[in-house]
């Protein structure tokens, strides 16, 4: 794996950044949200200079990522609890199959 030289370009500057080829993309995406998130935050005018709005587009992106992971998290506790459910209610329907079965196949006495 070789690493290859990408630009990206955030806020009408172009840097050059080391990555791997089938990374390029991804990169390209990532620059893609950095700079139209720096361009949200220049346009408020409320925060002025580059690193400025670099810090403040870090933070709300790390916000946002945050933000999903917890989310994600919460998805995924509920999606096992649901399954657990689930396994109870289909350990329940087994036991009451196999009584069922048992009776039925249980010999029946003459008088």
């Amino acid at each position: 794996m070789s690493n290859n030289t990408a630009t990206v370009t955030i806020l009408d500057r172009d840097y050059q950044i080391s990555c791997e080829e089938q990374q390029q993309q991804e990169l390209s995406d990532s620059a893609a949200k950095l700079d139209a998130t720096m361009r949200d935050i220049r346009r408020t005018g409320k925060v002025i200079g580059l690193e400025r709005i670099a810090l403040m587009a870090g933070l709300n992106l790390s916000h946002e990522l945050i933000r999903g992971v917890q989310q994600t998290s919460s998805s995924h506790i509920q999606q096992e609890k649901q399954l657990l459910s689930l396994n109870n209610r289909l350990d329940k329907a087994i036991a009451k199959y196999q009584r069922l079965n048992l009776r039925n196949n249980t010999p029946q006495q003459q008088p």
